[in-house]
């Protein structure tokens, strides 16, 4: 499972159909910029580009949304030689690009505005932009941050007398999260589960390596550009059979079977389940129902900590290296992920920025009125790792998935995953 199936993208939506008005056919010189969103989030990204364009009327913006398979989707375009001039870089899957030079490096043109590169990176954070950084170069610069939290529901908490962390410094631990997800848990008569304590909405097999690493360990040895993978760690190995364990071992969460028959997103939203692990793309969905919540972090495992940790959950924007108008997609660019853009973005509720000032601005604050754990989204950043930033990423994904989830169906122990490591570092080191 892809990661960019966090945001789910409507079957009705075409492959590639021109979202802002006004801006000429396929022949014109405008930049087009190429993303995927689902509908509330493609209105929010055409507000950029609209004050853009009122600012910058001599540089025309042409949007193209995304199919399904946006990676697929590039790749035919720029082989057939209409890459568009601007592209969405998703964290886990932009270094297959820039290794086949699909991408422009944009260390030339940053090198050229010294004092604007630097404002930017002390605006913003470190660890986003280094996730950009593939093979020493910078291959996109950050727009949005989406790491995993735990949504919980308020008002089942309250009940219970449970009081969830805050703040990603002061986390919970295994043993806490387990003994409340254990009194959220609600049976019948008959012993069938009527609410969940824990639900996941995110790729199961990569959650289950955030606990791995609030364990104390890595996945990736360098995440970027790893060359092994760190699935054999102990620290790593006991986080992973914790996660697994919530369902399999103590029934605080459906089983991997049952994950299929209905959608955690579902449970959570109508009171089914009382902790929903995703990330802020999920937010807009609770945001206009009668409900109560608010978001927690992670727990850390006894080899972890002090702080809980997530994974980058990032997206950028990168310009094709075979643009003609790179000059003006550097221009759209800078104003998106600059300043302006960051606001626009922080004010709509639909993304969490990535720049410290749009992070902290009343706007995004009035954007999430309704929650009281607010620095679990302005602290995210700081607290974020990466998972693998590598062009064998689907290689190794798929080889994951198989290992991982046999785990998960409580099918092999996670002392299992040790025997995976060797073929997973022989697909990362031909690619270094």
């Amino acid at each position: 499972m892809s990661p960019v199936s966090r945001r789910t993208v409507c079957g009705a939506l075409l492959a590639a159909p021109v979202l802002a008005g006004g801006c000429g056919g396929a022949e014109d010189d405008a930049v087009t910029f190429f993303f995927q969103a689902r509908p509330e989030e493609a209105r929010a990204r055409l507000r950029i580009v609209d004050e853009f364009g009122r600012r910058r009327p001599d540089i025309r913006i042409r949007t193209i949304m995304s199919g399904p398979d946006p990676l697929q989707q590039m790749l035919t375009y720029c082989a057939g030689g209409r890459c568009p001039d601007v592209l969405m870089a998703w964290e886990l899957l932009y270094a297959g690009l820039a290794e086949r030079g699909v991408l422009l490096d944009l260390r030339t043109l940053l090198e050229r505005e010294p004092d604007g590169g630097a404002a930017l990176r002390a605006d913003g954070y470190s660890t986003l932009y280094e996730t950009f950084g593939y093979g020493g170069g910078q291959y996109a610069l950050p727009e949005q941050w989406s790491g995993v939290f735990l949504y919980y529901n308020r008002k089942l908490f309250e009940q219970a007398g449970i009081r969830p962390p805050t703040t990603w410094g002061a986390p919970w631990t295994y043993a806490e999260f387990l003994a409340a997800a254990r009194e959220l848990t609600h049976r019948d008569g008959d012993g069938r589960v009527r609410r969940w304590g824990f639900v996941d909405g995110w790729v199961p097999y990569y959650s289950a390596a955030c606990f791995g690493m609030n364990n104390g360990a890595d996945w990736f040895s360098p995440p970027l550009a790893p060359t092994r993978t760190e699935i054999g760690d102990p620290r790593f190995i006991a986080g992973m059979q914790f996660y697994a364990d919530l369902a399999v071992r103590h029934g605080v969460a459906p089983s991997t079977d049952a994950r299929q028959s209905v959608s955690a997103y579902d449970l959570f939203a109508r009171g089914r389940a009382a902790m929903l692990l995703g990330g802020h793309w999920l937010y807009s969905e609770f945001a206009g129902r009668d409900l109560e919540f608010d978001v927690t972090v992670l727990p850390i495992g006894p080899h972890g900590g002090p702080a809980a940790v997530t994974d980058v959950g990032c997206t950028g924007l990168a310009i094709a290296a075979a643009s003609p108008r790179r000059e003006r997609a550097w221009e759209f660019v800078k104003f998106a992920t600059g300043p302006i853009g960051q606001a626009i973005i922080a004010e709509s509720g639909l993304f969490v920025p990535v720049l410290r000032s749009a992070m902290t601005s009343p706007g995004f604050a009035a954007a999430h009125r309704d929650i009281h754990n607010l620095t679990v989204f302005t602290e995210g950043p700081d607290h974020s790792r990466q998972l693998a930033i590598t062009p064998a990423w689907g290689k190794v994904d798929s080889l994951l998935s198989r290992t991982c989830n046999r785990v998960l169906r409580g099918a092999a122990p996670a002392t299992s995953l040790a025997a995976a490591a060797p073929d997973i570092d022989a697909l990362l080191k031909a690619r270094t």
